[in-house]
């Protein structure tokens, strides 16, 4: 298994640009399907964004689309994903996931076999 972490998150205002990081350690990262979800207080986990292995391939959530990026560095075993415009919605722990040997792109979380520890999003109105 590949051992995910994540970091970046924090407090934020409406309308500021994030960066979130994912940084994984294991097996070959380029063999890695990722993918971003994340949990506000009192909700279930939710889809934000996947990527396939290359990262020629991406597909987002109606909720971020056209505001989040999800890219990948597979010489640095890393995956981010870019927030722009954040709304006070987007508060939540974000978690990084990470399929093996799937050259696809994920989008349910059943599918991954290895999650981070997640990283506190808070934007503030």
């Amino acid at each position: 298994q590949v051992q995910l972490e994540e970091s970046g998150g924090k407090l934020v205002q409406a309308g500021d640009s994030l960066r979130l990081s994912c940084a994984a350690s294991g097996r070959a990262f380029s063999s890695y399907a990722m993918g971003w979800f994340r949990q506000a207080p009192g909700k279930e986990r939710e889809f934000v964004a996947a990527i396939n292995w290359s990262g020629g391939g991406t597909y987002y959530a109606d909720s971020v689309k056209g505001r989040f990026t999800i890219s990948r560095d597979n010489a640095k075993n890393t995956v981010y994903l870019q927030m722009n415009s954040l709304k006070p919605e987007d508060t939540a722990v974000y978690y990084c996931a990470a399929e093996y040997n799937n050259r696809g792109i994920v989008v349910l979380a059943s599918k991954y076999d290895s999650w981070g520890q997640g990283t506190q999003v808070t934007v503030s109105s």
